[in-house]
């Protein structure tokens, strides 16, 4: 999927999704700017409400012309109209970006100082945080019990991203990119309250598919984009699980709030999934490891004989990640998911051939795609089949890999229950 996705997202009284961005006043407060156009182009109405503070980054007119309403930071302007009530009870979502230290303090105790915290004391509808500030501020005890006091009132607070900060600094505590804001802002909307089935959670997920170097410039490889398990993971951020990626090769902006893990081989990809397995409640394998790989890697490249003759090489199989984590289980009460993509052979048709890996994989859950003519492979779109070790079959119908990323975190909650 898309972080440019331009989908309108309607309120349940069908009309216009009204999104209420609140900024606060951190040096992050011109990345508000992209959020802001990002969700008017696709079609919400949007009210900005800045603090003072962030007035000071980004003046009134900007948000005004970007929004094509009046801003004001202040409870005392339109008076009339009950601006510091009604602002937060009209809202189909808040979203405050960035989220600074003093917000998320003023938030967590209930203070109400000015317009911002007003309608966040007041929204009755789902809220989500993005926090920036510098490292130690987000790490500061203060700052970490702030922040648990939201999560246990259903607030999704993201997880700040690593990376440079104000200056010569860099580590946790930059806001994460504006277009994977309104991915996760997209994904609440469409859920509404109630939602964040996966609060407390910590949820693994693979993605993309492993290179095995023949040499070092050509690699044995597969087409595996890495979108549905992007797709898994900003819909587990949304439904408020703590989110570890770990990415092969996948060419794509850090989901929101998720810490992403890169890496290129499949043994690389096995030795960081199985350590991360130890600590998740849940594990979905969507990532597709390269079965092979060559028995030797030449050190120089390879080059072409002037016979024209073709080099032997000699290839060993790769460890069966999914089999090990889900035969040898750290945690018994962890879900484990599998992907199998199939096209059918002799021996039986895709859903035959997914039953059989379920069994010898012993997951818990598997997902089979019909990948017949490269079908799944780089679209935004798929449908599968959800096999349960219990015997269950859920089917997907075609649609976007948010959806399809959507039913099979159903599932992994139903098997939870």
């Amino acid at each position: 999927m898309s972080t440019d996705s331009t989908a309108t997202t309607a309120s349940p009284s069908g009309a216009r999704s009204r999104v209420v961005l609140g900024v606060a006043g951190g040096i992050a407060a011109y990345k508000a700017c992209e959020i802001l156009r990002r969700l008017t182009e696709s079609g919400h109405d949007v009210t900005v409400v800045p603090t003072a503070a962030a007035l000071e980054f980004v003046g009134a007119p900007t948000w005004s012309a970007l929004s094509g309403k009046p801003v004001s930071a202040q409870v005392w302007d339109a008076v009339h109209e009950v601006p510091h009530v009604r602002i937060g009870q009209e809202a189909d979502l808040v979203v405050v970006a960035p989220a600074t230290a003093d917000l998320l303090a003023k938030a967590a105790h209930g203070l109400a100082d000015d317009l911002l915290t007003n309608t966040l004391l007041t929204a009755r509808c789902p809220v989500v945080l993005a926090p920036a500030m510098h490292t130690e501020m987000w790490e500061h005890p203060a700052t970490q019990a702030n922040v648990a006091t939201l999560r246990s009132r259903g607030v999704l607070v993201i997880e700040p991203a690593e990376g440079r900060l104000t200056g010569k600094d860099s580590g946790k505590g930059r806001l994460p990119e504006p277009g994977e804001i309104v991915e996760v802002a997209r994904e609440v909307l469409l859920r509404g309250r109630g939602a964040a089935d996966l609060a407390g959670r910590h949820v693994l997920v693979s993605a993309g598919g492993t290179r095995e170097y023949l040499d070092p410039v050509r690699f044995l490889g597969n087409r595996s984009s890495g979108l549905q398990g992007w797709a898994l993971a900003r819909a587990a951020v949304a439904r408020g699980a703590e989110v570890t990626l770990v990415a092969a090769n996948v060419a794509l902006p850090d989901p929101a709030g998720v810490k992403v893990v890169r890496v290129e081989t499949t043994a690389e990809l096995r030795a960081e999934v199985v350590s991360a397995a130890a600590g998740a409640d849940a594990v979905v394998m969507a990532a597709a490891p390269a079965d092979f790989r060559p028995a030797a890697q030449a050190t120089t490249k390879i080059k072409k004989a002037d016979d024209g003759s073709a080099p032997s090489i000699e290839l060993v199989q790769n460890p069966d990640i999914l089999a090990e984590i889900s035969h040898e289980r750290v945690r018994a009460d962890a879900v484990i998911v599998g992907f199998a993509a199939e096209t059918g052979d002799a021996t039986g048709d895709v859903l035959t051939l997914g039953r059989a890996k379920l069994a010898r994989k012993r997951c818990d859950l598997l997902v089979v795609n019909d990948v017949s003519g490269g079908a799944v492979f780089g679209s935004p779109e798929n449908e599968a089949v959800i096999l349960g070790a219990d015997g269950r079959s859920v089917a997907v119908p075609r649609g976007t890999k948010a959806a399809v990323a959507h039913a099979i975190w159903d599932q992994v909650v139903a098997t939870w229950s």
